[in-house]
Protein backbone atom coordinates (compact mmCIF):
# COMPACT_ATOMS: atom_id res chain seq x y z
CA UNK A 1 0.00 0.00 0.00
CA UNK A 2 1.16 3.49 -0.80
CA UNK A 3 0.79 6.64 1.24
CA UNK A 4 0.96 9.83 -0.84
CA UNK A 5 1.14 13.46 0.26
CA UNK A 6 -1.58 14.45 -2.20
CA UNK A 7 -4.56 12.13 -1.98
CA UNK A 8 -4.65 10.29 -5.30
CA UNK A 9 -8.34 9.44 -4.94
CA UNK A 10 -9.33 13.09 -4.55
CA UNK A 11 -7.01 14.16 -7.37
CA UNK A 12 -8.39 11.50 -9.72
CA UNK A 13 -12.00 12.38 -8.95
CA UNK A 14 -11.33 16.10 -9.33
CA UNK A 15 -9.44 15.81 -12.62
CA UNK A 16 -11.92 13.37 -14.14
CA UNK A 17 -14.95 15.24 -12.79
CA UNK A 18 -16.39 12.14 -11.14
CA UNK A 19 -17.53 11.16 -7.67
CA UNK A 20 -15.81 8.63 -5.43
CA UNK A 21 -18.73 6.29 -6.09
CA UNK A 22 -18.19 6.58 -9.85
CA UNK A 23 -14.47 5.97 -9.36
CA UNK A 24 -15.28 2.87 -7.32
CA UNK A 25 -17.45 1.59 -10.18
CA UNK A 26 -14.63 2.18 -12.68
CA UNK A 27 -12.14 0.33 -10.47
CA UNK A 28 -14.60 -2.43 -9.61
CA UNK A 29 -14.66 -2.00 -5.84
CA UNK A 30 -17.27 -0.93 -3.30
CA UNK A 31 -17.57 2.83 -2.73
CA UNK A 32 -16.82 2.31 0.98
CA UNK A 33 -13.42 0.95 -0.05
CA UNK A 34 -12.65 4.13 -1.98
CA UNK A 35 -13.83 6.27 0.94
CA UNK A 36 -11.44 4.35 3.21
CA UNK A 37 -8.56 4.97 0.80
CA UNK A 38 -9.45 8.67 0.86
CA UNK A 39 -9.64 8.98 4.62
CA UNK A 40 -6.59 6.87 5.38
CA UNK A 41 -4.51 8.10 2.45
CA UNK A 42 -3.45 4.53 1.68
CA UNK A 43 -4.20 3.06 -1.72
CA UNK A 44 -3.27 -0.46 -2.88
CA UNK A 45 -0.65 -0.40 -5.61
CA UNK A 46 -2.95 -1.93 -8.24
CA UNK A 47 -5.64 0.71 -7.56
CA UNK A 48 -2.97 3.44 -7.61
CA UNK A 49 -1.75 2.19 -10.99
CA UNK A 50 -5.33 2.08 -12.30
CA UNK A 51 -6.02 5.66 -11.21
CA UNK A 52 -2.75 6.84 -12.75
CA UNK A 53 -3.78 5.16 -16.01
CA UNK A 54 -7.15 6.90 -15.89
CA UNK A 55 -5.37 10.25 -15.49
CA UNK A 56 -2.92 9.46 -18.31
CA UNK A 57 -5.83 8.46 -20.55
CA UNK A 58 -7.49 11.81 -19.92
CA UNK A 59 -4.24 13.63 -20.69
CA UNK A 60 -3.78 11.58 -23.87
CA UNK A 61 -7.34 12.28 -25.05
CA UNK A 62 -6.80 16.00 -24.43
CA UNK A 63 -3.58 15.83 -26.45
CA UNK A 64 -5.41 14.14 -29.34
CA UNK A 65 -8.15 16.78 -29.22
CA UNK A 66 -5.60 19.62 -29.31
CA UNK A 67 -3.72 17.96 -32.17
CA UNK A 68 -6.93 17.66 -34.18
CA UNK A 69 -7.64 21.37 -33.61
CA UNK A 70 -4.13 22.29 -34.77
CA UNK A 71 -4.55 20.16 -37.89
CA UNK A 72 -7.83 21.89 -38.69
CA UNK A 73 -6.22 25.31 -38.27
CA UNK A 74 -3.30 24.20 -40.43
CA UNK A 75 -5.69 23.15 -43.19
CA UNK A 76 -7.49 26.50 -42.97
CA UNK A 77 -4.21 28.41 -43.17
CA UNK A 78 -3.13 26.34 -46.16
CA UNK A 79 -6.26 27.45 -48.03
CA UNK A 80 -5.70 31.17 -47.36
CA UNK A 81 -4.43 33.08 -50.39
CA UNK A 82 -2.42 36.24 -49.92
CA UNK A 83 -3.00 38.59 -52.86
CA UNK A 84 0.00 39.95 -54.74
CA UNK A 85 0.04 43.68 -54.18
CA UNK A 86 3.34 44.37 -55.93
Amino acid sequence: MENKEENLVKKTCRELGITQKELAEKIGVHDVTVRNWTSKGKVPKIAKNFMELLLEKKEFLNYISQTQKYLQISEQIKDVRIPDTL
